[in-house]
Parts: C-alpha cells; sequence; structure tokens
C-alpha cells in the first residue's frame, strides 16, 4: 500500500471530494460514450473527426480499493473517411483522494499508467490530471467533468507535432 493512499471505505465525505464520491456512484451505470478529435493551431496531424461506441464497465476490489475497467469499442470516423473500428481499456483504481488511471489496450500485463486524477479545489464537480503523462515528446492530460447523465472526460495532448483536443461524452 502506497504511504499517502487510505482505504476508499474509510475517508470522509469531504466536500472536496464529491467528484471521486459521485464518479463512483455513477460510473457503474455508463452503456455507451461518444468523442469528438480536434486539433489545434500548429498540429500536423489531421486528427480531427467523430467517434461512437459502447462501454462495459466491471469493478471489483483488489484489496481494498475499487478497481473499474471501462471496456470501449466502437467505431472512429476520421473527416472525409470512412470509420474505423476502435477497442479501448481503462482501469480506474479509487483511493481516498485520487483516482488512478491506467490504459490497458495492450493488456493487463502491459497496462500503462496515465495519471492519477484529483480534485479541482475550485469546482467540486471537476477532476483533474495531477501531472501529465509523458508519451515521448508528448504530453497528455485530461479533466474529467460530472454531468447530469455520467461524465465528460476532456484530453488535451500536446507535443512537437501534435495540438489536438478530445472530447468524451460517457452515458
Amino acid at each position: 500500500m502506497n504511504h499517502y493512499c487510505t482505504p476508499l471505505v474509510n475517508h470522509r465525505r469531504d466536500k472536496k471530494l464529491t467528484a471521486i464520491i459521485e464518479l463512483g456512484k455513477r460510473i457503474g451505470q455508463i452503456t455507451r460514450l461518444d468523442f469528438s478529435a480536434s486539433t489545434q493551431q500548429g498540429s500536423r496531424t489531421g486528427w480531427n473527426g467523430e467517434g461512437h461506441g459502447e462501454v462495459e464497465v466491471t469493478s471489483s476490489l483488489q484489496g481494498e480499493y475499487r478497481v473499474v475497467h471501462l471496456k470501449e469499442t466502437g467505431e472512429f470516423c476520421l473527416q472525409g473517411a470512412r470509420p474505423v473500428p476502435f477497442k479501448n481499456v481503462y482501469r480506474l483504481t479509487w483511493y481516498a483522494n485520487r483516482i488512478s488511471l491506467h490504459h490497458e489496450r495492450r493488456g493487463k500485463e502491459h497496462a500503462v499508467w496515465l495519471f492519477d486524477l484529483t480534485c479541482d479545489q475550485s469546482n467540486p464537480d471537476l477532476l483533474v490530471s495531477e501531472t501529465p503523462h509523458l508519451c515521448g515528446s508528448d504530453h497528455y492530460s485530461a479533466m474529467l467533468q460530472l454531468t447530469s447523465q455520467g461524465f465528460m472526460l476532456n484530453w488535451a495532448i500536446q507535443g512537437s507535432r501534435k495540438n489536438e483536443r478530445l472530447t468524451y461524452h460517457y452515458r
């Protein structure tokens, strides 16, 4: 156990932890996702398009921590191109004061830790990446916003060739 992590079952219902608690309540009801990708000024990737798919949510306890897997399948279509299938698996692990996000597209044994999402001090419905994830020269960061139907996950990807925004709506 990490020295700064306390079990979920022992945390106080602190107003600062609203987003962590609420996401834990809502995430099991998620079945769909819609997302858009858009390039920003300076990007050289042409990563503009939309995707739609289904989400299978599984939840378990690993020791004293809740672990949720989001298995995504669907289609993504770049502007002016034919749709292509996509698959993703994300693992979220609940701690008292944060949620750790891993990408398991290549399997559990090859999981990539992306970052920890922590509560935004000025907005109790918002979680933000504590530090960006580095992949080569690219920096990935995200904000998770609770919505009435589920949540949105807004990604920012910046690097020598990239300047993209991805907006995921989970419902």
